[in-house]
C-alpha cells in the first residue's frame, strides 16, 4: 500500500501540515519554526509579508541551530566575512539562496525593523545578496545570522565565499565606457554631417566656413572612436599577425578584417578631410565601431549571478571547532581534533573517535544510503554527518583530501574547445584573403584603365568588406537563445555552450538526484499490514531518529503535533530504533536488528516489529522525475545513451529498457565516470553529461558539455557549463534541438551578410561608392543582420513553444 495523507497547507510556507497542525490566531502551521517566524513578523508589524505572496515563507521543519553558528563569535572568523569593520559600524554581505519572491525582498529590506542594532539592509535580488550595516556594540554577527536562519533565509557561508570576495568587473566597466564614448561621438558626427546629407551650397562663404569647421570637428570626434573604441580590435589584429609571422599559428584572427576595415576608413576619411576638404566616412566609422562594441557587450552579458565554476570550497564550511576555539578549515593540520555537528560537512580526511557514526556520501559518491562508520575508521572529506555530534582527528589537510583529488584531475586544467570557433577562424582566414585579393585586382584594373580611381576604389573595397555576420549575428543570436533558455530555467554559461550542444551525439546520465528526485521517495509497506493505530506508533517512533530512511517513513506516515510521548527510547546507530508508545514495544530497523524474521530481506528494507511480533517491512523506492521515460525515449532516437551511477543496481530492471547492458553501470566511483567519458571522446563521440553531485564533477568537466541538474539553481552544484532547473528536466530534448536551430540561424545570417558584402563590394569596385551612400548602406547592413538574427530566433522559439 502507498502511504499518503491529505493535509492542510501551512500559512507560512505552504507545506502540508500534519493531522493535528499547530494553530495560532486561527492560522495553521506545519511546525513550531514556521509559527515562530509568524510571531516575529506579527510582533514587528510586518505581516504584510504574507499579503505580497501567499505562503511566501520557507519551511523550517528541520530547523535546529544547536550551536551551528557558534564559530561566528570568533573575531578571526568574523574578520574574514566582514566587508568593513570599526568600533561602531560593521558591514557584511551575505549570499542567501532562499530568496525567491517580492515578499523576500520586502522582508529582508525591513530587517533593520526586526533586529535592533542593524542600521540598514539592502538586497540585490538577481545576485541574491543581502548587504547589512550594523552596530557591533548592540548586536553580534552570530545573532544576525541565527535570526536570518530562523526566518528561513540562511546565508551560505563556506570556505570559497570567505576566500573569494566579489570584485568589480573592470573589463565590463571599460567596455561600457567605450560604448558610451563611441555612442556620444557617433551621434555628434552624424549631426555634424547634416550639411553633407542635404548638399548645402558650398559656394556660399558662410556655408563653406561651417562645412570646414564640421569636417575638422568630425575628425576630432573620430579620434576617441579609433584610438579608444577600436583599440582592442587593432591590438588583436597586430597580435594575430605577429603570431603568424613567428609561425606560432596559421590561424588569422577575425580581428584582422575588422581592424583592416576600421583602419582604412580612418585613413581614407583623414585624406578626404585634409587633402580634398570633402566629407569622409566618419559617420560610417563611428557607426561600425559602435555596433561592434554593442555586439561585444551582448556577447559578454551572461548569468553572472549564477556560479558555474564551483569547487570543493563551495561545499565546505568556513570553520570547525578545534578544542575550545574555532579554526578556518583551510588551516587544519594533521592531528587536529575537530567536532562535527549533526548535518555538518566533514572538511578533511579524518579518523573517527566516536563509537559509531552515520555518514552520508550521496553528494560525493552517489551512494543513496548513508554508510555506518565505527571507531578508528577513516571518514573521507565531503561526507555529511547524519547522526549525533562526532569527534574526529584530522589525517590530511583540506588541500590533500580525497575530495580535492577531483579538482586535481587534468580535466579541470584544460579549456574545452569550441567547434564554432574553428568555423569563425576559417571564415576569417578566407574572408581576409578574399578581400585583399579583390582589393588588389581592383587596384590593378583601375591602374590600367583610370589611375585616378585606384585610391578611391581600393580603399572603398577594404572599407565595405566587413565580417559582420560573425561579429554581430553570432553574439546576438546566441545571447537571444540564452535569454530564451533562461526563461525556461536552463542557464548556460556562455554562448559557446550552445554551439557545443549542436555537436553532441551521446548523452550520459547520473541516476541519484538526476533521473530520480532528491527530496521525494515512494514508500510501500509489504509482507504484512499495519493498522492506522500501528502506523501512528511507527510514525512517532521514526520521527525521533536522525536516519534519513526514518525521516522518509515518518514524513510519509505523518506525525501529529500532539502525538504520544515515546518512552524508553533507544537508537542503535546503523541498526534501528526502539521505544515504548502507549504501552506497546515498537522496534524499527534492519534485518540484523529485527531478529524475529527469517525472510530474505534486502539491505534497503526497513523492518517493523510490534510487541515482539514481526509486521512486515517498508520498501523505499526512488521517485523518478516527471516525464523521465518520455525524455529518454526521445533521446534514444537521436543520441547514444549511457547511465553511470554511484548507487547499487537495485533499479537496474527499471532502467534496462533505456540503456544497453554495457552502458548501464552502477557502483561507479568519480574517477570511473571521468574515465568513461574520456574513453567515449577518444572514440570520436561528443558527450553531454548530466549530473548533480560532487561525484559527477570530474565527468561534468571532462565532457564536451556538462549540465548540472539542480533543485535550486542558486544552491550548490558542481563546476559545469550549464545549470538546468530540475522542474524543467522534461524539456531537455527541446533545448538540444533549439540549439541546432540557433546555429542554423547564424549560418543564414552569414549568407545574408555575404549578399550585402557582394552588393557593397560591387559598388566599391566600380569606384562609385560615395560617402553618403556608405553612411546609409554600412549601418543598414549591420542593423538588418542583427534584426534578422534576433527576429528569427524569437520566431522559432515561439514555434517551438519556448516563449
Amino acid at each position: 500500500m502507498t502511504l499518503t495523507d491529505t493535509k492542510i497547507a501551512c500559512y507560512h510556507c505552504g507545506e502540508e501540515c500534519s493531522d493535528t497542525p499547530i494553530v495560532s490566531d486561527d492560522k495553521h502551521f506545519c511546525c513550531h519554526g514556521c509559527k515562530t517566524v509568524y510571531e516575529i513578523l506579527q510582533d514587528n508589524n510586518l505581516c504584510s509579508y504574507y499579503d505580497l505572496n501567499q505562503h511566501a515563507g520557507i519551511s523550517l521543519k528541520a530547523m535546529n541551530l544547536n550551536g551551528r553558528f557558534e564559530y561566528l563569535s570568533d573575531e578571526k572568523i568574523q574578520a574574514q566575512l566582514l566587508d568593513f569593520q570599526s568600533d561602531t559600524l560593521n558591514k557584511v554581505t551575505f549570499y542567501i539562496p532562499a530568496i525567491h519572491c517580492s515578499s523576500c525582498v520586502w522582508l529582508l529590506e525591513n530587517f533593520n525593523k526586526i533586529q535592533q542594532g542593524v542600521t540598514s539592509a539592502r538586497l540585490n535580488f538577481l545576485k541574491k545578496e543581502l548587504s547589512l550595516s550594523y552596530d557591533p556594540t548592540q548586536v553580534t554577527l552570530r545573532t544576525i545570522v541565527e535570526l536570518l536562519t530562523t526566518l528561513g533565509y540562511e546565508p551560505l557561508i563556506n570556505l570559497q565565499s570567505a576566500e573569494h570576495k566579489p570584485v568589480q568587473n573592470k573589463v565590463k566597466r571599460r567596455l561600457i565606457l567605450q560604448i558610451g564614448v563611441v555612442g556620444f561621438c557617433m551621434g555628434n558626427i552624424m549631426l555634424m554631417s547634416f550639411p553633407e546629407y542635404f548638399k548645402l551650397d558650398l559656394n556660399n562663404v558662410v556655408d563653406n566656413t561651417y562645412q570646414r569647421f564640421f569636417l575638422y570637428l568630425n575628425f576630432i570626434l573620430s579620434l576617441p572612436v579609433f584610438f579608444f573604441g577600436a583599440i582592442d580590435y587593432l591590438k588583436g589584429a597586430v597580435v594575430s599577425i605577429r603570431e603568424n609571422l613567428r609561425k606560432n599559428t596559421d590561424i588569422l584572427s577575425v580581428d584582422i578584417p575588422i581592424a583592416l576595415g576600421i583602419t582604412v576608413l580612418f585613413i581614407r576619411s583623414t585624406f578626404e578631410t585634409f587633402v580634398n576638404h570633402s566629407a569622409g566616412y566618419w559617420d560610417s566609422l563611428a557607426g561600425l565601431v559602435f555596433f561592434l562594441l554593442v555586439g561585444k557587450w551582448v556577447q559578454q552579458v551572461t548569468y553572472n549571478y549564477l556560479s558555474f565554476e564551483r569547487n570543493y570550497k563551495s561545499y565546505f564550511p568556513l570553520a570547525v571547532k578545534v578544542g575550545e576555539e574555532y579554526k578556518n578549515v583551510s588551516q587544519l593540520q594533521k592531528g587536529d581534533k575537530i567536532l562535527i555537528h549533526h548535518q555538518e560537512i566533514i572538511p578533511a580526511d579524518a579518523l573517527l573517535l566516536a563509537d559509531k557514526a552515520l555518514i552520508d556520501y550521496s553528494f560525493v559518491t552517489g551512494e543513496a544510503e548513508p554508510i555506518e562508520k565505527t571507531s578508528s575508521n577513516i571518514v573521507y572529506a565531503g561526507g555529511r554527518n547524519m547522526g549525533e555530534n562526532i569527534e574526529l582527528v584530522v589525517q590530511k589537510q583540506v588541500s590533500q583530501s580525497y575530495l580535492t583529488d577531483l579538482w586535481n584531475n587534468e580535466a579541470f586544467k584544460k579549456e574545452k574547445s569550441t567547434p564554432a570557433i574553428d568555423l569563425a577562424n576559417a571564415f576569417s582566414k578566407y574572408f581576409t584573403y578574399t578581400t585583399l585579393l579583390i582589393a588588389l585586382l581592383t587596384g590593378v584594373y583601375w591602374y590600367i584603365h583610370e589611375p585616378s580611381l585606384v585610391w578611391r576604389s581600393v580603399t572603398a573595397v577594404l572599407m565595405v568588406a566587413c565580417p559582420c555576420a560573425l561579429t554581430l549575428s553570432l553574439p546576438f543570436t546566441m545571447n537571444t537563445t540564452m535569454g530564451i533558455f533562461g526563461r525556461n530555467r536552463f542557464f548556460v554559461k556562455n554562448q559557446r555552450v550552445i554551439q557545443l550542444l549542436t555537436e553532441i551525439n551521446e548523452v550520459v546520465f547520473d541516476k541519484t538526484g538526476t533521473l530520480t528526485e532528491n527530496k521525494n521517495a515512494q514508500v510501500y509497506f509489504e509482507a504484512g499490514k499495519l493498522t492506522d493505530e500501528e502506523a501512528r506508533w511507527v510514525a512517532r517512533l521514526t520521527s525521533q531518529s536522525t536516519h534519513p530512511l526514518s525521516k522518509i517513513i515518518s514524513q510519509s506516515l505523518g506525525v501529529s503535533a500532539n502525538a504520544t510521548k515515546v518512552n524508553c527510547l533507544n537508537e542503535i546507530k546503523g541498526m534501528g530504533i526502539e521505544g515504548v508508545i502507549e504501552g506497546n514495544f515498537i522496534r524499527v530497523g534492519n534485518a540484523d536488528f529485527i531478529l524475529s524474521t527469517t525472510e530474505n530481506i534486502q539491505s534497503s528494507h526497513v523492518l517493523v516489529e510490534i510487541n515482539h511480533q514481526y509486521k512486515g517491512y517498508f520498501v523505499i523506492r526512488p521517485n523518478y522525475r516527471k516525464g523521465w521515460e518520455k525524455v529518454l525515449n526521445k533521446l534514444k532516437m537521436t543520441f547514444s545513451l549511457a547511465l553511470l551511477s554511484g548507487d547499487n543496481d537495485a533499479e537496474k530492471a527499471t532502467l534496462s529498457p533505456f540503456f544497453t547492458a554495457d552502458r548501464l553501470r552502477f557502483n561507479q566511483k568519480p574517477q570511473d565516470k571521468l574515465d568513461f567519458i574520456r574513453q567515449e571522446q577518444q572514440a570520436g563521440n561528443h558527450v553531454l553529461m548530466i549530473g548533480d553531485g560532487l561525484n559527477d564533477a570530474g565527468a561534468l568537466r571532462q565532457s564536451n558539455v556538462g549540465v548540472a541538474l539542480s533543485e535550486d539553481v542558486q544552491a550548490f552544484s558542481p563546476a559545469c557549463d550549464a545549470i538546468l532547473d530540475a522542474s524543467r528536466f522534461a524539456q531537455l530534448t527541446q533545448f538540444l534541438s533549439f540549439s541546432k536551430i540557433a546555429l542554423n540561424i547564424v549560418k543564414a545570417s552569414f549568407i545574408l551578410s555575404l549578399v550585402y558584402n557582394f552588393i557593397g563590394i560591387g559598388w566599391a569596385v566600380s569606384g562609385k561608392l560615395y560617402p553618403v551612400t556608405a553612411a546609409i548602406f554600412m549601418p543598414l547592413s549591420s542593423l538588418s543582420v542583427v534584426l534578422f538574427a534576433v527576429g528569427m530566433t524569437y520566431l522559432f522559439a515561439r514555434i517551438k513553444k519556448l516563449i
